[in-house]
């Protein structure tokens, strides 16, 4: 039956020369570079949270707005935004080496696709090894139950990556304890005043929210942050 439909075809398309079975065979082997691709694509968010500063800067940007006051602004698509940016800001350096090191030698068909992989996770493994606590990196060499290396450079990425997101989060944690204590401090200079003055029947954040975001504004708040958070990579 598929013979008489591919015979069938050929006939009516009026071409003696197509050979449409032996496109049809061929059509079963996917390139793996595009299953690659759409594997990469599907694991991006995953791989720009887990392997770039992004982690840092979205904690910090969370306890920004809560000690602020302002649950919705900026919103989330704006401190999205502004950590895609800075993230790309410093990764650069990183994506210089890799494009140097694994995609060009790729392009020129000098390296195979595993070669790239390689090549392109170093950098990449070097940056994140720069931040990542010892505690932590212990901390998966042990779980793995692997030799301890003879340096960091010789660790997997599979016990580099979680060890540095611990080590982000920790750091995220820290700048944002720091950045909530201005802001707490207004809290409660406005609530034991409020609370001295007997106004009970208005909430002690209507007052302070406003001043809190006036004072955020007047020490130039997002410059100090900015350079804050570039100075800690």
């Amino acid at each position: 039956m598929n013979a008489l439909f591919l015979a069938a075809v050929k006939a009516r398309s009026g071409l003696p020369g197509l050979d449409l079975s032996g496109h049809i065979g061929n059509n079963n082997s996917i390139p793996w570079t595009i299953v690659f691709t759409l594997t990469l694509l599907t694991l991006l968010p995953a791989i720009l949270l887990a392997m770039t500063p992004m982690v840092r800067l979205l904690v910090v940007f969370h306890f920004l707005r809560q000690a602020l006051g302002t649950q919705t602004a900026p919103s989330n698509q704006v401190l999205m935004g502004l950590g895609l940016m800075m993230t790309w800001f410093l990764m650069q350096p990183v994506l210089v080496q890799v494009d140097q090191q694994a995609v060009e030698p790729f392009r020129a068909g000098q390296i195979s696709g595993w070669d790239a992989i390689d090549r392109g996770s170093e950098p990449v493994k070097t940056y994140m090894l720069r931040y990542a606590r010892e505690k932590d990196l212990a901390l998966f060499v042990s779980a793995s139950m692997t030799e301890r290396p003879a340096k960091p450079g010789d660790l997997p990425i599979r016990v580099v990556v979680p060890a540095y997101i611990l080590s982000e989060l920790k750091a995220g944690f820290e700048i944002g304890a720091v950045l909530f204590l201005p802001f707490l401090l207004v809290d409660m200079v406005v609530a034991s005043i409020t609370t001295s003055i007997g106004m009970f029947q208005l909430p002690p954040v209507v007052i302070s929210t406003p001043l809190k975001i006036l004072l955020f504004v007047m020490v130039d708040g997002w410059n100090l942050l900015a350079s804050s958070l570039l100075k800690s990579f």
